[in-house]
């Protein structure tokens, strides 16, 4: 079965004794993140996240389908991980990881379960039809901090979606396309983001966004699910190493912090794509109007 290619021994004991000495082989504080970037597709709900050499695309799709029936006021939502053979050697096509298992069920807890999305407000007919939106997040590079860039990738592209409107007629309805009428975003209750910490408990040292190799030496890790409004929607722990709850509980002040700096990077990156789309959308249409 593929492996992922493993440090040596020399380099674990490397980082171990740069730990020691509190510094990071990249010269990173250790509550700080690599750097961040975000772009957006020329179509709704595609967002690329890169996180220093990581890299995720979420693509959020939607079709409309008959809802289940212990849920007939509701939509469909659900988040579909696929990793790439080019990311990394340890994936494979059909064979997944355990990172894997575990990227899947922290996001479904984060996102999903917490109730981000308003799945009622999908509901067309109740009990007939329903929006069906479906969230792919595809992993095409793997340097380390895998939840952290997913768990953005598909926040920013469910905020970036926008869904067809439709028209409802008694038992009938019609989905508008995007020239009959424009599209409407969905409804957004809280933006849920992870920020994961990597524990060495040989140095009693917690470090944000580790990267591939610091992920191998780690003897545990932490990831704390919250909003820019402190309410903490998951904390998930993974190693057997023991902590102190009052280091947990550091944990989650440090994450409030970075949550709200995530949450104000990604409103200022849906904020500029709004503008570059309007700048010659609708807007542009009515300057020509009035120039006439």
């Amino acid at each position: 079965m593929p492996r992922e290619a493993e440090i040596s021994l020399n380099e674990r004991a490397f980082i171990q004794q740069a730990l020691q000495e509190d510094l990071r082989l990249d010269g990173r504080a250790f509550d700080a993140f690599r750097p961040l970037q975000l772009t957006f597709g020329d179509e709704y709900g595609v967002a690329d996240v890169q996180l220093g050499k990581t890299r995720v695309i979420a693509r959020v799709s939607v079709e409309v389908t008959t809802p289940p029936p212990e849920r007939k006021f509701d939509g469909v939502f659900q988040i579909i991980t696929e990793f790439s053979p080019m990311a990394s050697p340890a994936f494979e096509i059909g064979r997944p990881t355990d990172a894997e298992v575990i990227l899947s069920r922290i996001l479904e807890k984060a996102i999903r379960r917490s109730n981000a999305l308003d799945t009622e407000s999908l509901c067309i007919i109740a009990g007939l039809k329903c929006f069906a939106l479906r969230a792919d997040v595809h992993i095409v590079d793997h340097d380390g901090g895998l939840i952290d860039a997913s768990c953005i990738a598909v926040m920013a592209a469910l905020q970036h979606f926008r869904r067809p409107d439709v028209i409802v007629e008694g038992e009938r309805a019609t989905v508008l396309s995007v020239r009959e009428r424009e599209p409407i975003p969905l409804s957004i209750l809280h933006q849920p983001l992870c920020v994961t910490f990597s524990y060495f408990e040989d140095e009693d040292v917690f470090l944000v966004d580790a990267n591939a190799a610091e992920e191998q030496v780690r003897q545990g890790e932490v990831i704390v699910t919250m909003n820019r409004h402190g309410e903490v929607c998951q904390i998930a722990k993974y190693g057997g190493a023991t902590m102190d709850p009052l280091a947990i509980l550091n944990c989650t002040n440090i994450a409030l912090q970075k949550v709200r700096e995530l949450s104000k990077f990604i409103q200022a990156r849906l904020d500029e794509d709004a503008a570059k789309r309007n700048a010659g959308g609708l807007l542009a249409e009515l300057s020509a109007e009035n120039a006439r």
